[in-house]
């Protein structure tokens, strides 16, 4: 008996009778070199004979059937669908399908456009089942749906996969379910009860209470996609391609949420600066630097820190919502703040700040805020950094190096970027730099100086004494301040921002720099244009290797020499100088003790001076007349 026989024997009765011996398999001799096992070791004979099947390999009914003999290397090469059917008889006994995919799964559109292929030849149904790895129902199914709507299989076999899946296969929509319709009357609740954050309310608890209710309803998978795909729906969703940003066209700064310690050298105590975070949204390029807080002056103080530094104003500066820069929010007519608009005119760049709540639109610079805590004020933690300049100092150093580091995924580095994309896009610079200003009406005191209040700050600065009780416009920025009176300009000084006086000597009147200009060389020079005894005692008088007193405690003494020159003769002084230096004396009241004692010497040497007594004058009555 040979294989063919058989396996005809192994065949159900129906197939037999059909002649289906003939079309079963094609035997097709292998050729094999020696040594070669066709079958793997677990399905060869114990006993050392090679090319042979083993009993124990087939199933028990059908071992009576074969021999050893019977089956060689030459066996067959089977046909991949004839395969199927021997492997699924020898393993179940049974003749099935070939087509192996569960029901219910959709098949792939190639196999689709082959059913249609072999239906346009003339097949049946089931010749096209038997062919193809496909059941007999899902082809009447195919056909059905092709022959209900009136399709064309020319027309469907030209169209694209995706198309012609969304015809066979659209689907059933959810909203047809009788659940989707209880769950769209709940979802105003849900909606609710999530996106309210004080009552901590979970999409988990949602779907506990959703299922006491309604037993039959969704399971947790359907309940959470559907929750997920309602509430997304009512969301504006904005979409931002990567890398569609132009060389050098904008600019988005941004102040960072956690700020940066420093020491202040004057007081000892901790203090934070706020984090002014810019970027170049084409290359990334990031600047940083600290100020002391977000008012308009230190921001706008800032921005220009950042220009300066870039070498070059882009045409468009996007910030947030912060009230340095815009006044009043509004997503379609926003009013700036006044001083950057001056700066804008300034620089010549345009104001574009996001919609309100809508960081996104600069989201590039929100990962530059990120990237900072990473990069740089992670590294600088625990320094104790003395000063704002010294923090400024240091920032400035970790800046560099993000800059100059390798990005990710990308073959080059931000400062590499930025220098050949971006700065020859940047216009120039002004020539003058662009400070703030700010206007405030003063009076002159009787002092000299008009009292500049702001930021908690008194400083006086003077003005000339010609003008003191006048008005005066006090025009001032971060570095410099201007006085005007009659809009003519009188005094300028630079700004100054602690307590304390700053004046020009030359606006005060005389007294006044009497007393701002004293000092041992100032006396010094003055008794030398009185007489040598008299600078040869005041120079006495500050030596430091008599004393070790501060000059101003021999101020006084000078103070007295000047006036004696103005009550007595200069001679009478000089003597009393010249007394003084010899006997060592530097005290004021003995000065003046022996000054006023030469003054009485002086006026006992002197003759006596008395008036004539006239002998015949007409209105002498005489000695007698007392008589």
């Amino acid at each position: 008996m040979n294989i063919e026989t058989t396996f005809f024997r192994l065949m159900p009765v129906h197939l037999q009778s059909r002649g289906a011996v003939a079309t079963f398999f094609r035997p097709i001799p292998v050729q094999t070199e020696p040594g070669f096992d066709s079958f793997p070791p677990d399905t060869r004979s114990q006993d050392g004979l090679t090319n042979a099947i083993d009993i124990a390999s087939f199933p028990e009914h059908t071992r009576s059937f074969v021999t050893l003999s019977q089956v060689s290397s030459s066996f067959f090469r089977p046909i991949s669908v004839h395969s199927l059917v021997i492997h699924a008889y020898l393993c179940t006994g049974k003749l099935t399908n070939t087509s192996t995919d569960m029901a219910g799964t959709v098949k792939e559109m190639s196999l689709i456009k082959q059913v249609l292929q072999l239906k346009q030849r003339g097949e049946s149904n089931r010749g096209i089942a038997r062919q193809l790895p496909i059941n007999k129902e899902t082809v009447n199914g195919y056909m059905q749906t092709i022959e209900a709507n009136g399709w064309k299989m020319e027309d469907l076999l030209q169209m694209d996969d995706p198309v012609l899946e969304g015809m066979f296969h659209a689907g059933s929509p959810a909203y047809t379910d009788e659940r989707m319709k209880e769950f769209l009357r709940l979802l105003p609740y849900f909606r609710e009860q999530l996106t309210n954050r004080k009552l901590h309310v979970t999409r988990q608890l949602l779907y506990e209470e959703y299922r006491k209710t309604h037993p039959d309803g969704y399971g947790k998978s359907q309940f959470y996609e559907h929750l997920k795909q309602n509430l997304v729906a009512q969301k504006d969703i904005t979409t931002v391609l990567a890398m569609t940003y132009k060389p050098g066209e904008k600019l988005m700064v941004d102040f960072a949420g956690d700020k940066m310690p420093y020491i202040d050298p004057e007081t000892g105590e901790v203090k934070k600066a706020e984090v002014f975070v810019a970027c170049l949204p084409y290359s990334d390029y990031i600047f940083v630097c600290c100020v002391p807080s977000q008012r308009t002056e230190d921001f706008l103080f800032a921005l220009r820190l950042c220009l300066e530094h870039l070498g070059g104003v882009p045409p468009i500066v996007v910030p947030d919502n912060l009230k340095s820069a815009v006044i009043t929010p509004d997503r379609h007519e926003p009013g700036l703040n006044k001083a950057l608009q001056d700066m804008g005119n300034h620089y010549g760049f345009t104001v574009l700040p996001c919609d309100p709540g809508e960081p996104t639109q600069k989201a590039l610079v929100e990962d530059a805020v990120s990237i900072t805590y990473n990069r740089i004020a992670a590294k600088l933690r625990g320094r104790g950094i003395v000063g704002l300049p010294a923090l400024n100092k240091a920032v400035e150093e970790q800046n560099v190096m993000l800059n100059q580091t390798r990005m990710q995924k990308r073959p080059y580095t931000r400062e590499e970027r930025f220098h050949a994309m971006e700065k020859p896009e940047l216009k120039p610079l002004p020539e003058q730099i662009f400070e703030m200003r700010y206007y405030a009406d003063l009076k002159v005191q009787n002092n000299c100086f008009v009292e500049l209040r702001h930021d908690k700050v008194t400083h006086f600065y003077s003005a000339p004494y010609a003008y003191v009780g006048r008005k005066a416009k006090v025009i001032f920025t971060r570095s410099w301040v201007k006085i005007y009176v009659d809009n003519q300009l009188v005094a300028t000084h630079r700004r100054k921002h602690e307590y304390g006086y700053t004046h020009v000597p030359e606006h005060l009147a005389s007294k006044s720099r009497a007393i701002t200009e004293r000092s041992a060389a100032y006396y010094i020079a003055w008794a030398g244009k009185r007489s040598e005894d008299c600078k040869a005692y005041v120079t006495e008088i500050f030596n430091p290797r008599r004393t070790g007193n501060p000059e101003e405690v021999y101020y006084r003494i000078c103070g007295a020499i000047i006036s004696s020159y103005r009550k007595y003769e200069g001679s009478l002084v000089d003597l009393t100088c010249r007394q003084c230096l010899e006997n060592r004396v530097f005290t004021y009241k003995k000065f003046e003790t022996i000054l006023k004692n030469n003054y009485l010497h002086q006026a006992d040497d002197e003759p006596g001076l008395f008036a004539p007594v006239p002998t015949d004058h007409a209105n002498m009555r005489g000695n007698g007349y007392f008589k």
